[in-house]
């Protein structure tokens, strides 16, 4: 991400801000910022005196301004870290008095997770003015396979497309949690490796052959007998499988697969530009679609539909989810 990669580049180089406003629905980015701030700013010796972290469920707005007001003691700067910031959501907005005229002298950072202040009012238009205001957007799951392959390949690993998916489909779009076992792997494997589906298994817990992709495989090339094991191994690991998890990466499967039918040019440039999938997988719709109809496909995204009510336990209550999968399988392939 540029604008962290410039942030960084500033901050080495003492390009300092009084006042970083960290805010938005991606935590990892937040922290990585706040952390690196924490760490780098201030020499070990200078921290003592000079560096203070506050938790937003603890202070007030005017806690924050009387600390961020008081001078440094031998050192350039003072350091002031407000943490969980989104805990002070109702009163934000009297943060701006103090953004109108900062303390020159003090690096005031602001970790306001998983929210973000309105960009039309005064306080924005203030931070923007003397500060940074830095939002971290959630990505969208078709971009954190990418994600991941950036960041492996920032500290010389290599990820097979098939690994990242997995590690995609198994966590979700928690940039945290997937950074969390991509260190786990780094400690384990040396550099220059290419992580592959086997280290996933081996070292992470998620099966190469029983996952969420490995279905979405199977029914596009209409593999019966695989399909069927993938569910029945599902259905004795629900905890691993949810349902309504399954049901909604078909869902996403089968309406990339709709827009497939619908593209005039399907080269495979194209169609993963336009599905925004990985070019290693067009094939893979490319398969389905031979499958599957268009008017198929429509009927199998109905489907998919009343199967997630039903995984919700809405008109299924006394139904078990091996049945469920079950039947949903039979009615996708018939």
């Amino acid at each position: 991400m540029d604008e962290v990669k410039q942030l960084v580049t500033d901050i080495k180089s003492k390009n300092l801000k009084p006042i970083y406003f960290l805010m938005g629905e991606e935590a990892y980015y937040i922290d990585k910022i706040s952390d690196f701030i924490e760490t780098t700013v201030l020499t070990e010796e200078e921290r003592g005196f000079n560096q203070m972290v506050l938790y937003g469920r603890d202070v007030s707005i005017s806690d924050i301004v009387e600390n961020a007001k008081r001078y440094p003691l031998m050192a350039q700067y003072q350091v002031l870290i407000v943490k969980e910031a989104q805990d002070l959501s109702r009163n934000i907005d009297k943060l701006i008095k103090y953004a109108e005229n900062p303390q020159q002298t003090t690096v005031l950072v602001i970790n306001y997770k998983y929210k973000k202040i309105d960009k039309r009012k005064a306080l924005y238009k203030a931070l923007k003015k003397v500060g940074v205001v830095f939002e971290s957007k959630k990505l969208y799951e078709n971009q954190v396979a990418d994600w991941i392959r950036r960041v492996l390949a920032s500290k010389s690993y290599a990820i097979t497309p098939k690994a990242a998916q997995m590690l995609v489909e198994f966590l979700g779009t928690d940039l945290g949690k997937i950074n969390n076992e991509l260190e786990k792997l780094q400690i384990i494997l040396p550099k220059d490796t290419q992580i592959s589906p086997d280290h996933i298994e081996e070292n992470i817990g998620i099966s190469k052959d029983y996952n969420n992709f490995e279905l979405r495989k199977a029914l596009g090339e209409r593999n019966i007998i695989k399909a069927h094991r993938i569910i029945n191994y599902f259905a004795d690991n629900p905890k691993d499988n949810p349902m309504v998890v399954t049901i909604a990466l078909l869902f996403s499967f089968f309406s990339q697969l709709l827009h497939f039918h619908g593209l005039k040019d399907k080269s495979a440039r194209n169609v993963a530009s336009a599905l925004r999938v990985n070019p290693y997988f067009v094939n893979d719709y490319v398969t389905a679609a031979r499958n599957y109809p268009m008017r198929k496909v429509s009927a199998v995204i109905s489907t998919l539909r009343e199967f997630d009510v039903r995984s919700k336990g809405v008109g299924s209550n006394a139904v078990p989810h091996r049945d469920l999968f079950k039947e949903l399988l039979v009615k996708i392939l018939n």
